[in-house]
């Protein structure tokens, strides 16, 4: 059943109340998987769901990538800013002092 894809693994285990491990061992020693391999069964959803997950991941480390970069920008805009008017802009407009 678990080489045709009707079921998991862990369908398995569950139905047979014996841990994963045990089937593993049982398809190595009594199935045609050679000692060293390990099968691994996916649904169709599953894939779909980790391929959605790791397109999310990329999504997100760019917005963290362009938030980096504004930061940045801002913080030299509010430097130069800071060197041309001869006063601490950072310290005067963001701690909530004036003058």
């Amino acid at each position: 059943m678990i080489k045709q894809k009707k079921l998991t693994v862990l369908e398995v285990s569950r139905v047979y109340d014996v841990s994963q491990a045990s089937v593993y061992r049982w398809l190595h020693q009594y199935g045609d998987l050679p000692k060293n391999e390990r099968m691994v069964v996916e649904k169709t959803s599953e894939e779909t769901k980790n391929l959605e997950l790791l397109k999310r991941i990329r999504d997100l480390e760019a917005e963290i990538g362009r938030l980096h970069i504004d930061n940045v920008l801002q913080s030299k805009i509010i430097e130069c800013g800071s060197d041309i008017l001869g006063e601490d802009l950072k310290k005067k407009y963001f701690t909530g002092q004036s003058k």
